[in-house]
């Protein structure tokens, strides 16, 4: 594709994107998330994503094998389709994670307790609480746009010079992970954790078998992936300019950081902690 095509690809999966999120506020939330509807859309949407780009990414290696022996130069239309679609996606997600309601109403609490914080000691307790829960979502909401802002980047540079683009393919395989984490997080936040025909809390059938195949898909699609494009990254640094590796070295840096901190929350949560978690954060 030309640039021009490439452009229209790109706006026209922001708008897709954003289509699908605003579909989802009509149709039926379950009761439980209904207080967090935002963060249902998001993560809705980004199952979406994940389920289309990771089939894509399997479909691209098996039609054209070949792309694995140079992930340089060479491409095909299926190939920079998927980068320009995913890129789309991740731009609709930069501007949602930014302009969500959630870190405006975060931002109303503590300043509303703020200026209440000499009334009263329980005042004083909210107050530390409204701050502590916006300190934290400031940032995981950092990390997460520094990841996408890297992501963004690579992925540009890939479209625009036709070159990485394979590369980029093998990093869209850890969306076949995501799949599971999404699936996971969106039965945490509709409360179907645990079982309903016992008194004493059991994970359910369906979310035992996610956790399972999140960690297992975890460990495939997302270790062993990052794994792998390290170790090509170190043995074609000498074929690539400087900031080109750069900008590869900082995003598998940022992206294996956020692996370690799944893996950490999936076995804590799931295969150490007696407590359950519904907020549908990983």
């Amino acid at each position: 594709m030309d640039l021009k095509s490439t452009l229209l690809v790109v706006a026209g999966s922001v708008c897709s994107f954003k289509l699908l999120n605003t579909i989802l506020r009509f149709l039926p939330t379950p009761e439980q998330a209904l207080n967090k509807s935002w963060r249902w859309r998001n993560i809705s949407t980004s199952l979406a994503h994940s389920s289309l780009s990771g089939a894509w990414a399997v479909l691209c290696f098996y039609l054209q094998p070949q792309l694995l022996e140079d992930l340089i130069s060479r491409h095909s239309l299926l190939s920079h389709s998927l980068v320009a679609v995913s890129t789309g996606y991740f731009i609709h997600d930069l501007l949602d994670v930014a302009l969500n309601r959630p870190c405006k109403q975060s931002w109303e609490v503590l300043l509303h307790h703020s200026a209440k914080h000499a009334a009263n000691t329980e005042n004083t307790t909210k107050y530390k609480n409204a701050a502590r829960m916006t300190q934290n979502l400031n940032i995981n909401q950092r990390f997460q746009f520094d990841c996408i802002i890297q992501v963004l980047s690579c992925f540009g540079l890939a479209l625009t010079s036709r070159l990485y683009v394979g590369y980029c393919v093998v990093s869209l395989l850890i969306e076949i992970n995501s799949v599971f984490l999404h699936i996971r997080q969106l039965l945490l936040l509709s409360g179907r954790r645990n079982r309903t025909d016992t008194t004493t809390p059991r994970p359910s059938v369906t979310y035992s078998v996610t956790s399972w195949l999140t960690l297992a898909t975890m460990f495939v699609f997302r270790v062993c992936t990052v794994g792998w494009m390290t170790r090509w990254l170190v043995a074609h640094s000498e074929h690539m300019p400087r900031f080109v590796l750069t900008m590869g070295a900082t995003g598998l840096s940022l992206i294996s950081i956020m692996n370690v901190v799944l893996l950490y929350r999936l076995i804590r949560a799931d295969f150490i902690s007696n407590t359950h978690n519904t907020s549908g954060d990983l």
